[in-house]
């Protein structure tokens, strides 16, 4: 395994990288369902700050308590306008994500927000003068290519939801941002930063944001057991576990490689939404998903070590 000489860690290869983005993918794939099971009535505006604040405190308590208070600092000293970025785009993901959920169900929502974010990320990097590889192009096809058949052929089914306009664009905005997030956060990882501690910035930084909806919004729905276990999952799960995952793959890959992987979540929050909340999936959906996987395996092939 090779070793970031940086920071005097092991920095994995490019398979244990894919397989740590799909496993933090696959827990963020649980977010749509925690939301329409665990909160049903709470704004997604306070469930993106419960999960940012929480996520991101709880994240960064522990890397102090392990000593990595100065590689956090480098970190914000070092690129505090990629730190800037990153908390202002990861937010308003988590704004846009959540919002589209709630308005035309977890299989579709997520779809939509996650499906877009590949082609983004692509666009960024051609922007910034990168040529994505012929790999990331034929993957982002087959990705893509199943989150439009998922649209089209109506791939929730009939969950009593009408993907109207408003929804739709909530994703759209979602994908952009995300696509923004993980190009920021590669070259914040390139230049040196240290990936877990980028994230608890991020993080902590997105619920201070949101610090206004935590103080004006309704929080009675964290009252309750289910709330606790709810606010529980994502901050400790998706967030702090998951994001972690996720810096620990951009050591070995580049941005489109990872938003790409990424696609993962919509797959996994597909067959939760039909399993779990209760979505019926039309025959466009499995097409869609099996799509959805054949980008997947050939993003994830192995490239070297």
């Amino acid at each position: 395994m090779p070793t970031d000489v940086a920071h005097g860690v092991a920095r994995p290869g490019r398979r244990a990288a894919t397989w740590s983005v799909l496993a933090a993918a696959t827990l963020w794939g649980t977010i749509g369902t925690a939301q329409e099971l665990g909160a049903p009535t709470a704004a997604p505006a306070t469930v993106a700050a419960v999960r940012s604040l929480g996520g991101g405190v709880i994240l960064l308590l522990v890397l102090v308590a392990a000593g990595r208070w100065p590689r956090i600092r480098a970190a914000l000293v070092g690129a505090p306008w990629a730190v800037v970025a990153a908390v202002v785009s990861i937010t308003v993901f988590q704004l846009g994500y959540l919002t589209g959920v709630r308005a035309v169900g977890v299989a579709l929502g997520t779809l939509v927000a996650i499906g877009s974010a590949p082609a983004w990320a692509g666009l960024f990097a051609l922007l910034a003068g990168r040529r994505p590889g012929a790999r990331w192009v034929v993957a982002t096809v087959a990705t893509i290519a199943g989150a439009a058949v998922l649209l089209a052929g109506g791939g929730a089914g009939d969950a009593g939801q009408d993907p109207g306009t408003f929804g739709i664009l909530a994703g759209l905005v979602a994908g952009a941002a995300y696509g923004t997030y993980t190009t920021v956060s590669v070259r914040l990882v390139s230049a040196g930063a240290d990936g877990s501690s980028a994230v608890a910035l991020t993080f902590t930084g997105s619920g201070l944001l949101l610090l206004p909806v935590l103080v004006a919004g309704d929080l009675t729905w964290v009252a309750s057991p289910t709330g606790v276990v709810t606010a529980l999952w994502l901050t400790i799960g998706t967030t702090a576990l998951g994001y972690v995952l996720f810096a620990r793959g951009l050591v070995a890959l580049d941005a489109p490689t990872v938003t790409t992987l990424t696609l993962a979540e919509p797959l996994a929050a597909t067959v939760l939404a039909v399993a779990v909340v209760g979505e019926r999936l039309a025959w466009a959906g499995w097409v869609g998903a099996a799509l959805l996987i054949l980008g997947l395996l050939v993003i994830g092939a192995r490239r070297g070590p």
